[in-house]
């Protein structure tokens, strides 16, 4: 076997190596990012967040020209 065909198999094996970390990556990522959107949704629609965000609409829909 030359020393390319070693060199060659070598990546191709690292390349197999490394196929499975982004499937992981990806899960994790998706995991953190279904976390905060439920932190993201109980902070909106608590009942500070959803008045003061009622009271803004208000203004901007009562609003003269």
């Amino acid at each position: 076997m030359t020393r390319w065909m070693q060199l060659r198999l070598a990546s191709v094996r690292g390349a197999a190596a490394q196929a499975g970390m982004s499937t992981a990556e990806y899960a994790v990522g998706t995991l953190a990012a279904c976390g905060f959107a439920v932190v993201l949704y109980k902070v909106v629609t608590s009942g500070v967040v959803s008045s003061a965000l009622s009271g803004l609409i208000k203004r901007a829909l009562d609003v003269t020209f």
